[in-house]
């Protein structure tokens, strides 16, 4: 879905309420961070407060159990949902 100047990846609207997910492939620690603010200006745009950026790290030396984590932030007043994959 186009959300103003980028792409949105997934944009579910269930039972009245929108779902706003952001999905990256983990390549820095900036991959979090910069998902994080993309997905809040989707989200402003989309009139959202709440989304979810899904992160896949594709390391190799890093073990499943530090892959996967859910953590929530507070981003330019929005809460984000941070899921590791």
């Amino acid at each position: 879905m186009a959300a103003g100047t980028g792409r949105l990846d997934l944009y579910i609207h269930y039972q009245g309420v929108n779902y706003p997910i952001e999905l990256k492939i983990r390549y820095s620690n900036k991959t979090y961070t910069e998902g994080r603010q993309q997905l809040a200006k989707y989200m402003d745009k989309l009139g959202c407060n709440e989304g979810w950026l899904i992160v896949f790290d594709k390391r190799k030396k890093v073990t499943w159990k530090n892959k996967i984590f859910w953590k929530t932030h507070t981003e330019s007043g929005k809460m984000i949902h941070t899921v590791g994959a």
